[in-house]
């Protein structure tokens, strides 16, 4: 059944790929987002909406989810998917202020308006890396969270927050996604996968930091895939459920040698990888057989489908200069002197 969503952080990432799935699918989409990011800002999903004509069924909110009105971007909305959120580490700790401001504190504003409003689906990115360092070999959903940095602390913290709220006040799901990999129309360009291919395609070498740490990885299409059947999957399946979402539990070096493996046939010539020490040798890695258990979901695509879909993204001109900051969410952040 048709539903009206709204994606909070919808012009992101995850979001840029996510939204026109949604609308394909039948539902009604509102993006509430900042658009921090200038050069994708509103224009990010103009080559969906001149493909498919869907300008009916999205509708673009920018505003901040500090001080925005959340109660009027989210009256009459089925479900929301909550995206947004200072991402990654280094980014968090560009301004810790801010990201709590935003990670935790506009995520408790968001979630008592969904309460007041009648949301009756509230589907919650939360991250892998609130699990911290495990010896497990299996690391699943009922493993203590021990998260190492404020990023994923705010996080767990999140989380709690919302396990604390009863399904019949607000119907929740927390997914804990590994690290997203591959082309969207919102690219980043500051995650490992993404990362390595654009260095291997425009300089011909990667520089890998010690390279043993694990570092588990979903694919944009399984991660947005995994949003569209959240949205729809019956109550007594998800509600006030936990869920680990990964693919590929690799480590960084093999990350490499994969991608040195495909460069190197479009590039023809060597891709040379540099490895440098680093004290950061953690390494994180997931289950998601409890997912795939209760949901029949499971990973269909590779960090090697990433890199080729990132690869043909390149040489069909979408992503016209790598270096750009548009690409690194800590450099826009940077030159914005985002507060």
């Amino acid at each position: 059944m048709p539903k009206k969503i709204l994606v909070i952080g919808g012009a992101g990432y995850v979001g840029s790929a996510l939204v026109p799935k949604l609308i394909r699918q039948g539902h009604t989409v509102r993006v509430l987002d900042t658009f921090w990011f200038g050069y994708f800002g509103h224009n990010v999903f103009n080559d969906f909406v001149l493909e498919s004509g869907y300008t009916d069924r999205l509708d673009l909110v920018e505003g901040d989810i500090r001080h925005c009105d959340l109660e009027r971007a989210m009256t009459g909305m089925d479900c929301v998917v909550h995206l947004a959120c200072i991402s990654n580490d280094p980014s968090f700790e560009l301004n810790r202020d801010l990201g709590r401001s935003i990670n935790y504190d506009a995520f408790l504003r968001v979630v008592d308006v969904a309460k007041v409003t009648g949301v009756k689906r509230f589907i919650f990115a939360s991250t892998s890396s609130v699990y911290g360092l495990k010896n497990e070999p299996q690391v699943t959903e009922d493993l203590a969270l021990e998260p190492l940095t404020d990023y994923s602390k705010y996080k767990a913290f999140c989380e709690m927050e919302l396990r604390m709220i009863p399904i019949s006040v607000l119907p929740w799901v927390i997914i804990r996604p590994a690290t997203v990999c591959g082309y969207a129309p919102r690219l980043r360009l500051d995650l490992t996968v993404n990362l390595l291919t654009m260095s291997a395609l425009t300089k011909g070498k990667m520089t890998v930091f010690g390279g043993s740490q694990k570092r588990p990885n979903i694919h944009i299409d399984d991660m947005t895939d995994l949003y569209v059947k959240l949205v729809s999957e019956p109550d007594e399946k998800v509600l006030g459920q936990t869920f680990n979402a990964g693919g590929d539990n690799f480590s960084v070096m093999a990350i490499a040698l994969i991608v040195k493996t495909i460069v190197e046939k479009y590039i023809k010539h060597e891709v040379k990888i540099e490895v440098k020490p680093t004290s950061d040798l953690r390494s994180y890695r997931i289950s998601s057989k409890k997912i795939k258990r209760e949901l029949g979901w499971e990973a269909q695509y590779t960090v090697l489908s990433a890199v080729r879909n990132l690869v043909e993204a390149f040489d069909k001109g979408k992503i016209p200069n790598p270096d750009d900051p548009k690409y690194y969410n800590i450099k826009t952040m940077q030159l914005l002197n985002i507060r």
